[in-house]
């Protein structure tokens, strides 16, 4: 093998190696205080996210919290570095403002599950 085609082939899985590692080193960081999703269920009617076309895989802060109460925590990274690489509670609302404008008012969301309506807010849990 020529020199010139090791060192691009070495090179090539250094790369691939560091995207990997920037995709699944983020998850890991936890600094700061960790947000919640709750979900409690609330009387009333008006605009809400349809909670049962929700996917497990794309919302799962969300779908945690509709089967639990509450979600497991989400650490923000420093500097938003960690934002870019990681699925957050914050991007599921952003996908539910999309859905239907009205059933969100900043970090809370109505949504209805199997006949109930919940509100569905983004919380932080202070030290």
């Amino acid at each position: 093998m020529r020199t010139i085609t090791r060192n691009v082939l070495i090179g090539l899985g250094v790369v691939i190696v560091v995207l990997v590692a920037l995709g699944a080193l983020p998850s890991y960081l936890q600094s700061g205080d960790p947000y919640y999703v709750s979900a409690t269920p609330v009387e009333g009617s008006g605009p809400t996210v349809n909670g049962s076309a929700l996917s497990e895989q794309r919302f799962p802060y969300t779908t945690a919290a509709l089967e639990s109460g509450r979600s497991s925590p989400y650490w923000r990274g420093p500097i938003g570095f960690k934002e870019s690489f990681t699925h957050t509670p914050f991007d599921e609302f952003a996908a539910f403002r999309q859905r239907d404008p009205r059933a969100v008012n900043g970090s809370v969301a109505y949504v209805s599950d199997d006949g109930t309506r919940y509100r569905v807010a983004i919380t932080r849990e202070t030290a």
